[in-house]
């Protein structure tokens, strides 16, 4: 199967709803609702220009800074801070992440505080579906909107920003398949059991298989914990009980590039693909090591979060996904500009009078 321009810009290319069904309300899930829209189609509807009022304070809650993605989507949050603050308005934006991956009772008491605070809206990347429930229910019943950012599902949220996870994995399988000639044995390297993104990337990865390649075979599927020591501890053993491995789907690139290094110490020729796009990946692409990753675009999901949530404090009726920019970087794209790839153009935010 010829690759289907897959380098190209993908703003979150719509799959969801007419491809793959609506969630009922209880069983909502970001990648399959009809009515998504990307942040382009959400200003061609509201308009480019976003007013916003004086005294306007967001609480952004993150995992672990110590994985480049979330610094990157923190550098973010601060660009469109930056932005709002440089078109005249009283604005701020007050981050806090946890110090690992898992510190689920952390990021409860961080919301909670920024509640306590009573901020203007906060926005949550939570480490599993249900750890930040209480903590969303108590900032709602006091009038705190929620916005859930790239991971972690919060069924309860107002409204969820972030790229189609699903789609990770359609973008992961179809490009191994081309490289690979439609033939081979592939193996899963899946995040966090709990985390709503790990199942989705690993669900739209093997569905592209099942429903477009007979030729390739997933042999072994594992939780890693989105851990790169862990990642790279399970393909030494893939690789001893698998010889004929040729390929390796990471949900995140931490986990790539732990596999990466599993690979180079074999000498094993196994094409080795990740999710989130962080500089690192993107380093290890350009050394030939690293094959390609799903870039999600951090750094401008955390700008069209804060739109979003600026939008919805001006009044304006916003869909409950938007969804964020992301497209496949291997060799022949990685040195392009990211903007460039995406099509990205700065909000235009104006003084509310």
């Amino acid at each position: 199967m010829k690759r289907r321009n897959l380098a190209a810009a993908l703003f979150a290319t719509l799959v969801v709803g007419s491809a793959f069904g609506v969630c009922a309300e209880d069983e909502f899930n970001p990648d399959k609702v009809e009515d998504a829209m990307t942040i382009e189609q959400v200003r061609e509807t509201l308009g480019e220009e976003v007013p916003v009022a004086d005294g306007l304070s967001f609480g952004c809650v993150m995992k672990s800074l110590s994985n480049e993605f979330w610094r990157t989507l923190e550098e973010g949050y601060q660009k469109a801070e930056e932005n709002v603050k440089a078109a005249g308005a009283d604005f701020s934006v007050e981050i806090d992440a946890t110090t690992d991956e898992a510190d689920e009772i952390g990021q409860q008491t961080m919301t909670s505080n920024f509640v306590n605070q009573g901020v203007s809206a906060i926005l949550a990347s939570p480490i599993s579906d249900s750890n930040l429930t209480s903590a969303v229910e108590d900032a709602q019943s006091n009038g705190i909107p929620v916005f859930n950012v790239n991971d972690g599902l919060i069924a309860a949220a107002e409204h969820y920003v972030g790229p189609n996870a699903y789609q990770n994995g359609l973008l992961a399988a179809e490009w191994v398949s081309d490289k690979l000639g439609d033939e081979g044995q592939v193996a899963v390297v899946i995040g966090m059991a709990k985390a709503f993104a790990a199942r989705e990337r690993t669900a739209g990865f093997e569905d592209w298989i099942k429903e477009n390649n007979s030729g390739l075979e997933i042999v072994a599927e594992q939780n890693a914990d989105w851990d790169r020591q862990k990642a790279k501890e399970l393909t030494n053993t893939w690789i001893q009980q698998y010889p004929d491995l040729k390929a390796i789907f990471c949900n995140n690139d931490d986990m790539a590039l732990g596999v990466v290094e599993a690979v180079e110490e074999a000498e094993a020729d196994i094409l080795v693909v990740g999710v989130d796009g962080i500089g690192e990946a993107y380093d290890s692409i350009r050394a030939g090591k690293l094959d390609a990753t799903v870039d999600s675009f951090p750094y401008y999901m955390a700008q069209v979060a804060t739109e979003v949530a600026l939008r919805s404090a001006a009044g304006q009726d916003i869909p409950r996904v938007v969804a964020t920019p992301q497209a496949l970087i291997d060799s022949e794209n990685v040195d392009q500009d990211a903007a460039e790839i995406i099509g990205w153009t700065d909000t235009t935010y104006t003084k509310a009078e």
